[in-house]
């Protein structure tokens, strides 16, 4: 059996300050006034790109502002919680999109429960999809169906990464997320034959597997889709199913995805990649 740490940083204490005078004040304002103007730019620079642009988040917790440090440039970084996702995975992959998985508690409370990055191999798209799609211009693309659905079914490296942003989830509320989202995509796409393999998947996720705020799930089709599933950076199980690797990208990215604009965001990179 597996179990999951993880370390926790302990908060200097800060001793009090005195008072500002006038120096520190000007001091001060101008230190805004610079902050600002690069806040502006980076704005800018994001529209220009063509990526969402990062919001600030002053009650964000401290890992999200850790992380936005971590080399994250703008348009890795989930607006409405802060988590920061590199702009490539540690396998190579490409960041094409960012969202974030919600939920509502008896049709009420709306919770945040994950931020989610989407990433891909530039090489895997552009030798799978080039030949059909590359007479196409950048703008048809976007608006093409048929491209992500061949992304979906295609043997394309992928990997979806989930930074846990409520800090009350277990992992039999994954567990039992799972089952009911990935389920209904096994029936949609493979008929009703497909319990045996969606136990096979949920299974994978144990009850001694801890999931505080910060912790981090991928779920990775890898080639001959294979699907491979990390919790916390370690590999807890693999399952070759085309099905269920197609079942599991359909959630963030299929025509009923958990954040439409990042599975638009995905669809508009995927276009730059392939005219590239």
């Amino acid at each position: 059996m597996v179990s999951l740490r993880f370390p926790t940083a302990a908060v200097p204490r800060v001793p009090p300050t005195p008072g500002p005078n006038g120096a520190a004040i000007a001091a001060t304002l101008a230190a805004a006034a610079a902050a600002a103007v690069a806040a502006a730019s980076m704005t800018l620079t994001a529209k220009s790109a063509g990526r969402p642009v990062p919001h600030p988040t002053p009650s964000a917790p401290l890992w999200a502002s850790l992380s936005l440090t971590d080399g994250a440039g703008p348009g890795s970084v989930e607006p409405r919680t802060g988590v920061a996702f590199p702009t490539e995975a540690s396998t190579g992959r490409r960041l094409l999109g960012v969202g974030l998985r919600k939920t509502s508690v008896l049709g009420l409370k709306s919770i945040d429960v994950y931020a989610f990055g989407v990433y891909a191999d530039g090489n895997d798209l552009k030798q799978h999809l080039k030949e059909k799609y590359g007479k196409f211009s950048a703008s048809e693309l976007k608006e093409n169906a048929e491209l992500v659905d061949d992304v979906l079914q295609q043997d394309i490296q992928m990997t979806v990464k989930l930074q846990i942003v409520y800090g009350r989830l277990s992992i039999r509320s994954v567990r039992s997320a799972f089952e009911k989202s990935v389920g209904s995509r096994l029936q949609k796409f493979g008929g009703q034959d497909t319990k045996e393999l969606l136990q096979s998947f949920v299974a994978v996720f144990k009850d001694e597997y801890k999931l505080p705020k910060g912790s981090v799930i991928e779920l990775s089709r890898e080639s001959n889709h294979v699907l491979k599933i990390i919790i916390g950076g370690e590999e807890v199980g693999s399952i070759q199913s085309k099905l269920l690797c197609r079942s599991i990208l359909d959630l963030y990215i299929g025509d009923d995805p958990f954040d439409r604009n990042a599975k638009d965001n995905v669809q508009e990179n995927i276009a730059s990649i392939l005219k590239s």
